[in-house]
């Protein structure tokens, strides 16, 4: 998996976590962390589909 792809894949797992945290307290700020997610997920995607199709890898 490339590098800007695990990078990627943590953002949104940290985006997540941190929308669970904000939706426990109350916050609507929850939703900018789900969208933030969300954005991630998609950059990490193409990351990994762009590594696949390269063949230097």
């Amino acid at each position: 998996m490339p590098r800007l792809a695990l990078y990627a894949l943590l953002v949104c797992l940290l985006a997540v976590a941190a929308a669970v945290v904000a939706f426990v307290q109350g916050s609507l700020l929850g939703v900018v962390w789900v969208l933030v997610a969300g954005l991630s997920s998609n950059m990490c995607w193409y990351y990994v589909k762009r590594g696949k199709s390269s063949p230097t890898g």
